[in-house]
């Protein structure tokens, strides 16, 4: 782990922290510069409307959005098969374990009852250079109305928060080193052993949604962390989104991510999205590092998703900014069978500039169960 001068450590944190208010800056006049061009000229010309009028002129042999089922409701088979039935099982026994935790801090309201929410997660990664990867990840949530829904328990592995809800590709920001391979069972242990409080809403005086969490990560690692996100509202059915993370480990040190995504979310019409991420730790060497996916997603039925476009990321490291890796992909995530058993199946052609390597194939599916 290298060592950070300080005032780079602290311009780092003041750039990050200041992006949510310079981005709500850049909203409001941007809402205000196209409500006045709108008064003032009907023919829309911005890169709101350009970008998806030139998208959509071209021609496409993919079927139109659906919202039609195709596997049955988890109500009609939770009692069909003993994989059913275990689903059950896990998903009651969650719910019971959260109204007991509910009940420690109050009389509890039949109403509205506890309950929890859990994934269960098997990534698979390949290429010819790191070969064969396999990394079991667990995420789950309890929700206590007794303390006013504000308060929830977390539990799993903490770096599935850090992403973007809709993030559009199989990533993780704890992969294996070049030694560890196939399932290193203390890295699983400690990838998914956080456990915290969290504090939501904390305040309504605040003109964004706020978390707050207070924990224990990676069996010592004692940690506290705020996000801080807000949704606006753009032209042409365009929506933006940002989220602010920073996290302080007691053996992590400083954490510090910017999500940033902007969607065109058209009624029955293919998503356009740019989804831009950008994290300084002291656990890792680069100064600063980005990753940006820029890609169309069809839904061709309930629960799937079809994306593709171009990824992008580098790096900022003793004042050298570069690209380091670019290059297409795909991605494919559906409902197998059951509504609540989803396979996801990444494709990318990427290279990497730091490691000598040219454009190269990896794979990657992602096996997830929800309870």
């Amino acid at each position: 782990m290298r060592t950070i001068k300080k005032p780079f450590a602290y311009s780092v944190f003041i750039f990050s922290a200041g992006l949510s208010c310079v981005t709500s800056f850049a909203a409001d006049t941007t809402s205000q510069a196209v409500a006045n061009t709108t008064q003032t000229n009907s023919t829309e010309q911005g890169l709101l409307y350009q970008i998806p009028r030139l998208i959509d002129a071209t021609p496409t042999l993919f079927p139109e959005q659906s919202e039609e089922s195709t596997v049955p409701a988890t109500s009609e088979t939770e009692n069909s098969t003993w994989p059913d039935r275990q689903q059950k099982n896990i998903r009651e026994w969650a719910d019971r374990t959260a109204h007991k935790i509910d009940n420690w801090f109050g009389d509890t309201d039949p109403n509205r009852p506890a309950s929890a929410t859990l994934r269960v997660i098997l990534d698979n990664t390949w290429n010819k250079h790191d070969g064969y990867e396999l990394n079991p990840r667990i995420r789950g949530k309890i929700k206590l109305p007794t303390l006013e829904n504000k308060v929830s328990v977390v539990f799993g592995d903490d770096s599935l928060d850090n992403e973007l809800a809709n993030n559009v590709a199989i990533t993780n920001e704890n992969p294996a080193s070049p030694k560890d391979k196939n399932i290193n069972n203390k890295k699983t242990r400690e990838d998914n052993g956080s456990i915290a409080l969290r504090w939501s809403e904390f305040s309504k005086k605040l003109p964004f949604e706020t978390d707050f969490d207070l924990g224990i990560r990676s069996g010592s690692d004692i940690y506290a962390r705020l996000k801080a996100s807000k949704d606006w509202q753009l032209d042409n059915d365009f929506g933006f989104h940002a989220e602010q993370i920073y996290r302080y480990g007691i053996d992590s040190k400083n954490y510090l991510r910017t999500n940033f995504e902007l969607t065109q979310s058209k009624p029955n019409h293919p998503i356009l999205s740019n989804q831009l991420s950008l994290t300084y730790a002291d656990a890792q060497d680069d100064d600063l590092s980005w990753d940006n996916f820029s890609f169309r997603q069809h839904q061709f039925f309930k629960g799937n998703s079809f994306s593709y476009g171009l990824y992008t990321g580098g790096y900022y490291n003793d004042s050298d900014l570069r690209l380091n890796s670019y290059g297409p992909f795909v991605s494919w995530r559906q409902p197998v069978l059951r509504e609540w058993f989803f396979v996801q199946g990444d494709l990318n052609y990427l290279n990497d500039h730091r490691e000598n390597r040219s454009h190269f194939i990896g794979a990657l599916v992602r096996l997830e169960a929800l309870f």
